[in-house]
């Protein structure tokens, strides 16, 4: 009887020290992790109890020395808010009130009310609530308060704020209603909802002792999913790129200017950005709902003669031709009754295949892909990524489009070897090139860098190989042709650094007409890659520009750009000279 006495006491004793911990540790959360919400919470409760409380996790950019930076947080201020029904004069209290909000006669403070407005509110004489002002400063409340005016009241209010504006505006999204309920809209605010997304209004709420307890069941089920992220994205590289994209955009009178900066070894998204874009705080004045759309991962264009190292690579990689084989440049093919042409018209003569990619011949890319076959042509492709979405974590990513292929046509073939005919997302041909710069490897490409749990179980991601598509020594091939490109043929050779081997390709191709068949006859979308030092790539980078105007060549128009970000990149990386 004895020893059962005791081990009941040891069971009570231990059950009482376990919910003992746990209760400690969940003070510990609400009163220290969580402090600031519930605060918050408590505020709104006391000041406001009409008013709703607004949370959720934060975004950071991740610098280059580790630091982090809010991209995406959460704002604290107030909102203005009237009770009809107890306003005796509503025009001297809109008075007094556009002193404070509006002195200027501007408001400064988000859809202040004009006059008309707030005096057809203020008649509702039924209505109990009307908010005409939000997002005012602390300042302001103070200063209406102070006015003591009847059925005029300030709230505490919190909101989703993007402190760098438009930057990366594609690729965050924003937070926006979707019917009743508050919820990430495009971006990465949509795409990892369920980790940024808190009990915010419209969500059912339960009170402090049911929380403690699903709070026990979250910790032992490990459900609970609730964290911050930092994202991949360089905000000095994301600058630099945006610049250079608003700037080729302007000069030509383009539709749309964009690129991306990987870091071919793994995958990791430094930057990508299109222009124009939108500021995520005012996404309501964007006019066009294609601008939240983000074209590197849900637009597909013909990339043009970009895809010509990609196929000497395949064909090399097959052992079907060498750097030094030699081919009879005519100008010209005619397949299935069609007359291809090189850009400009004219034969060469003999020429090898490191004169395919200095002059950029179409006819030689359609060699070194007869050389291999059209099946294995096409197996390369597939490889490359092509067709199939690359995995980003980025929400309604589009596959590519290569189905053309299929019907077996040579022609088909021949001009998908130079990059018309197959349209691809600028996410699957970065990630392809880079398989070029890292010896062979197509890598998943990520944007978020680490997942911060509230429950301080922080994920990190790692970089993942999806699979072998070149040997290391084709790699190397394809290199050393590239960097001569640049050294020998890009405008003259006038942009090699001395430094620094850079391997680079420019691309134009003709745009395809929107619901139909054919190529208009004048408008382009011009393409560039290259990657830098050309043999130990720390980076890549891809430009695209479409319908520029006055200008001929992606080499005319988007070398200088892409220069700019590699002599940044270099500098801000501290890279090593190669030469």
């Amino acid at each position: 009887m004895r020893n059962d006495f005791i081990f009941r006491v040891r069971i009570v004793y231990f059950v009482f020290i376990f919910f003992a911990v746990f209760i400690a540790g969940r003070l510990f959360l609400v009163q220290v992790v969580r402090g600031n919400y519930y605060k918050q919470k408590a505020s709104n409760q006391y000041i406001a109890p009409s008013a709703d409380y607004f949370d959720r996790g934060t975004i950071y950019f991740e610098k280059n020395d580790g630091q982090l930076i809010s991209a995406a947080t959460v704002k604290k201020g107030y909102l203005l808010a009237i009770s009809p029904k107890n306003i005796k004069n509503p025009e001297l209290a809109y008075e007094k009130i556009k002193k404070i909000l509006a002195p200027s006669g501007k408001s400064g403070v988000e859809d202040f009310s004009s006059r008309d407005d707030f005096l057809r509110r203020a008649g509702k004489t039924g209505d109990p609530y009307e908010e005409v002002a939000h997002k005012l400063s602390k300042e302001q409340a103070e200063a209406i308060r102070s006015l003591k005016l009847r059925g005029v009241n300030v709230y505490s209010q919190s909101w989703r704020f993007y402190p760098a504006k438009t930057l990366a505006s594609r690729e965050l999204g924003f937070v926006g209603y979707n019917g009743s309920k508050l919820t990430g809209r495009y971006g990465l605010e949509k795409y990892y909802n369920d980790i940024l997304s808190r009990n915010n209004p419209g969500e059912k709420s339960v009170n402090s002792f049911a929380e403690i307890f699903m709070g026990l069941k979250k910790i032992i089920s490990n459900d609970s999913k609730e964290g911050d992220i930092a994202i991949t994205i360089e905000p000095m590289v994301q600058s630099i790129l945006e610049i250079n994209l608003e700037k080729v955009l302007k000069k030509y009178k383009a539709v749309m200017a964009g690129g991306i900066v990987i870091e071919p070894s793994t995958g990791k998204i430094l930057a990508m950005s299109a222009k124009p874009n939108f500021n995520p705080n005012k996404y309501g004045e964007a006019g066009n709902l294609s601008l939240f759309l983000n074209p590197g991962t849900q637009s597909v264009f013909e990339m043009g003669s970009i895809m010509k190292p990609l196929t000497l690579s395949a064909a090399m990689d097959e052992g079907a031709i060498s750097p030094t084989t030699v081919y009879d440049d005519k100008g010209y093919v005619i397949l299935n009754g069609r007359r291809i042409e090189n850009y400009d018209g004219r034969g060469r003569g003999r020429v090898d295949m490191q004169q395919v990619l200095d002059q950029s011949l179409n006819t030689g890319a359609i060699f070194a892909m007869e050389q291999m076959g059209k099946n294995e042509f096409k197996k390369y492709l597939i490889n490359y990524g092509f067709g199939e979405k690359t995995g980003i974590d980025l929400p309604d990513e589009v596959p590519g489009m290569i189905s053309n292929l299929n019907s077996g046509r040579e022609v088909e073939f021949a001009t998908a070897s130079f990059g018309q005919g197959i349209a691809v997302t600028p996410i699957e041909m970065i990630t392809a090139i880079s398989a070029l710069a890292n010896g062979g490897l197509l890598m998943r490409p990520y944007v978020v860098e680490e997942i911060k749990s509230k429950e301080g179980t922080d994920k990190k991601i790692e970089p993942k190989i999806r699979r072998r598509v070149l040997k290391k020594e084709t790699s190397e091939k394809i290199n050393r042709m590239l960097t001569k490109v640049v050294d020998d043929a890009l405008l003259g050779g006038t942009v090699k650094l001395k430094n620094y081997t850079i391997a680079a390709k420019t691309g134009t191709a003709q745009l395809h007409k929107e619901g139909g068949r054919g190529y208009y006859k004048n408008e382009y979308v011009h393409t560039f890659f290259g990657y830098a030092p050309a043999f130990n790539a720390k980076f890549a980078v891809l430009l695209y520009l479409v319908k520029p105007q006055g200008v001929r060549y992606a080499s005319h128009s988007l070398t200088e750009p892409f220069m700019n970000i590699v002599k940044f990149m270099i500098n801000y990386y501290k890279i090593r000279p190669d030469r």
